[in-house]
């Protein structure tokens, strides 16, 4: 009897010694599995094929926005997109380095993939605020104090920026500690707190020190500013110092809770 339970048990056991998910699932469900893994295989590799193989998503037009100075030509040309390349393939982020490397003018871009067959180049360009003199031509200075483009004939309406140092000690130490990059950002952002009446009649920022910025107006009057600091409270003082001392040649607003006007 103990020998037949154990024979038994034996067999029960060699029956049951095949792989145990195949005993779980059954034939028809795992055929089912071989299937669907197939059709994802096949799905994956078609998709793969259409995206960088085929010719239906490939680059065929580049479209470019946004431009005011620059031509859309232009752009193109510096952009250097792979026309012909499958779509999904076009490194925007490279597209975006050489635009900002080959024409500084470009303050940012946004660089789109247009489906099924087109490249967007969405351009911003810089705007001038400032003009510094470069012998017969001049360049222009973005609100930033960033000089990005060189051009012979100066844009209407815009001051020129002059950065004189002079020879006194302290400005020779405002220059070593803060550098011209910085001085030209100041006298950006004093430029950028003025009056807009004044703003509209400035011929000339001149920048000696840090805190040594000064205007010459078009009629010949000047303005005595001091740093780029407190520029709203100088705008203030500085409108009302006009209205009050309209034949004033000279204004000081360096110190604008004691603002000063002289000559007549």
């Amino acid at each position: 009897m103990a020998g037949s339970a154990t024979a038994e048990r034996g067999a029960r056991q060699r029956e049951s010694s095949g792989p145990p998910l195949v005993r779980r699932l059954g034939p028809r469900r795992l055929r089912m599995i071989i299937v669907l893994a197939l059709v994802v295989v096949l799905l994956g590799a078609g998709t793969a094929w259409v995206l960088y193989g085929s010719r239906w998503l490939r680059v065929e037009r580049v479209t470019v926005s946004g431009t005011n100075v620059l031509t859309p030509q232009q752009v193109r040309e510096a952009a250097d997109v792979p026309v012909g390349s499958p779509l999904i393939s076009v490194d925007t982020d490279a597209i975006e380095a050489r635009l900002r490397a080959e024409l500084p003018r470009i303050d940012s871009v946004d660089v789109v993939r247009s489906w099924p067959h087109g490249i967007g180049l969405k351009v911003t360009e810089r705007t001038p605020v400032l003009l510094v003199q470069k012998g017969s031509n001049f360049v222009e200075v973005d609100d930033e104090g960033v000089r990005f483009a060189t051009v012979s004939e100066a844009p209407k309406g815009l001051p020129l920026l002059e950065v004189t140092v002079s020879s006194s000690r302290s400005a020779a130490a405002s220059l070593r500690r803060f550098g011209e990059g910085r001085l030209v950002r100041e006298a950006v952002k004093a430029a950028g707190s003025l009056p807009a009446a004044v703003a509209r009649d400035t011929r000339l920022v001149k920048v000696r020190s840090y805190d040594d910025i000064s205007l010459e107006l078009s009629d010949g009057r000047t303005v005595a500013w001091g740093s780029s600091e407190k520029g709203a409270a100088k705008s203030r003082a500085l409108t009302a110092l006009m209205k009050a001392a309209p034949t004033a040649r000279h204004f000081d607003v360096s110190a604008p809770t004691a603002p000063a006007s002289s000559g007549s």
